[in-house]
This record gives structure tokens, C-alpha cells and sequence, in this order.
């Protein structure tokens, strides 16, 4: 087996994984969230909460999805410098672990053209699946992380360019502007993340990133981004909108944000927002063999 199919069968592996085992951070969140919503006496949203975790264990028992929307398929690879790749291969590879989950699993295709809405019927097409790729300085290892993402909460995704002098505050006035916008849409409690900085493009990549890929109780290494986080988190959860919607105290699991430089007269603010689910699974690959971490 050659590199590129360790890469496609460990793709078709991850897309499966990731739908099927909610990652260990993200159960540990919503237990939190119980213990919560009980604490604060908001009996609705303790109930939705269990709820929640009784399907996640259901899903453990009887090695099935959690969800019945499998998501458009979004990879991330970190690849390591002391690789040589093909980078168009590695892409062909993981479209091909997507089709052959699809078909042998067989999972529900979601991928339609934007016009004609016409299915592919593979869960792949133009520009699926999104492919990021990352580097790891001196490293002969390639990671794949796949994250699919729903409908229900990339439907809400938000963009503003804001005024520099709007500052901070104006940062955390869109941010909960666009939690009351999405109400019960994107099943919360949902992962938020957030995109600071760059250009209009760069600040939406960062978003997508924060929500998908970063762990719940990572904490950004910048400390005013890290402040931002709790902030954010406490504001988040002071809305009431909770569990589903349907009240309390448990609206977000967690804020990440994620920052780049920018333009001295501009401020370009991204909010992209995962469901409860926090789909994400890893995978490494070396040489010409390929191991589930979790």
C-alpha cells in the first residue's frame, strides 16, 4: 500500500469514526452541562442534556451514526515537512476515502450543485471535501483530523466588517448578536468559534477552524484572545436561550477564538458555529500505515 492509500482508507475510517464517537472532550462538556442546568435548578434543560448523552451512548452500543445529517466532509492535514507528497494525490486520496464511505456504509449524501441542486450522490464534488492543509516543521508524519460539518449549524455563519474604533465591545455585541440570531437552529449547546483579524476570507477560515478543530478546554495562547474566550462563554450563556433552545443556562459548550493580523483600517469579525455534536476525529499516517488516535 502506498502512502496515498494509507490516506484513503484511514479517510474512509475518519468519516465514519467521526459521525459514529463523539469525541471524550465534548461528552465531558455536556456532562458538566447536567451538573449545571441541575445546580441551577433548570429541570427542561438537565432533561434535554441527558437526552443528549443517552444518544451518544445508544450510538456507542450499537456502533451507529449520532446524527442522521453526515455533514459535507472537512479534513484537515498536517503534514510533516520531511514528507514528500504529492498535494493533489493527497487530495485525490481523501475524496476517495469519502466516496467509499458513502457508498459502503453506506452513508446519506448531502452534496448538491448550488444552482441546479442537483445530488452528486458521493457526499464529494467541486470543492468537496474541504481539504486544509498545515505543516509540522521537520516531521515525517502525516495527521488527518475530519470534521464533518452539518447544515443545522454552518447555515449559521455569520461575516461583518467592523469599524476599528468599535473595538472590543463591538466584537462581543456582534458575537451575541449572532448566538440570538441563531436561536434553536444550530442545536445547541454549540462549540462557537470565532475569527479575528486577517481579510474577509482569512477571518471565516479561522472561524471554521476554531469550531472544528480546536479541543473544548484548549485555551488560545494569546492572553487578550483568551480573555476574549471566557468572556465571551459567560456572555453566551447569560442569554437563557440553553439546551435546544428551549432555556438555560447551557447555551455554549465552549468560545474559541482565533486571530491574525490585519489592515490598520479594518476589523474583520467571523462566527462559525458547531452543533453539540463537535464531530471531529484523528488519524496518523506513516509511511505506509495509518492508526486511529483519539
Amino acid at each position: 500500500m502506498s502512502v496515498y492509500g494509507a490516506i484513503e482508507e484511514a479517510t474512509r475510517e475518519l468519516y465514519l469514526r467521526a459521525l459514529k464517537v463523539i469525541p471524550e472532550d465534548v461528552r465531558s462538556a455536556l456532562r458538566k452541562g447536567v451538573e449545571a442546568e441541575r445546580t441551577a435548578g433548570n429541570g427542561t434543560a438537565e432533561r434535554v442534556l441527558f437526552t443528549i448523552l443517552e444518544n451518544i451512548d445508544v450510538a456507542d452500543r450499537l456502533d451507529t451514526l449520532v446524527c442522521q445529517d453526515t455533514g459535507l466532509p472537512v479534513c484537515l492535514v498536517r503534514a510533516g515537512t520531511a514528507t514528500a507528497l504529492d498535494y493533489d494525490a493527497v487530495r485525490k486520496a481523501i475524496r476517495r476515502g469519502c466516496e467509499r464511505a458513502t457508498r459502503e456504509y453506506p452513508l446519506r449524501s448531502n452534496t448538491v450543485h448550488p444552482l441546479t441542486r442537483k445530488p452528486t450522490g458521493t457526499n464529494t464534488g467541486e470543492g468537496i471535501p474541504v481539504v486544509k492543509f498545515d505543516f509540522i516543521p521537520g516531521s515525517d508524519r502525516i495527521e488527518l483530523v475530519m470534521a464533518p460539518k452539518g447544515s443545522g449549524s454552518e447555515n449559521m455563519s455569520f461575516l461583518r466588517m467592523l469599524n476599528p474604533a468599535d473595538g472590543v465591545r463591538g466584537v462581543k455585541r456582534f458575537v451575541v448578536e449572532c448566538i440570538f440570531e441563531s436561536g434553536a437552529r444550530p442545536c445547541p449547546p454549540v462549540i462557537v468559534g470565532v475569527g479575528l483579524g486577517g481579510t474577509s476570507d482569512v477571518a471565516m477560515q479561522l472561524a471554521k477552524h476554531a469550531s472544528c478543530f480546536r479541543e473544548i478546554g484548549s485555551v488560545n495562547g494569546d492572553p487578550d484572545a483568551a480573555s476574549l474566550e471566557r468572556e465571551l462563554l459567560e456572555l453566551i450563556n447569560q442569554t437563557g436561550l440553553g439546551p435546544q433552545g428551549l432555556g438555560g443556562a447551557t447555551t455554549a459548550l465552549a468560545v474559541h477564538v482565533e486571530w491574525a493580523h490585519t489592515h490598520i483600517s479594518q476589523n474583520p469579525v467571523a462566527v462559525n458555529i458547531q452543533c453539540w455534536r463537535g464531530e471531529r476525529a484523528t488519524a496518523v499516517v506513516e509511511g505506509e500505515t495509518w492508526r486511529i488516535i483519539d
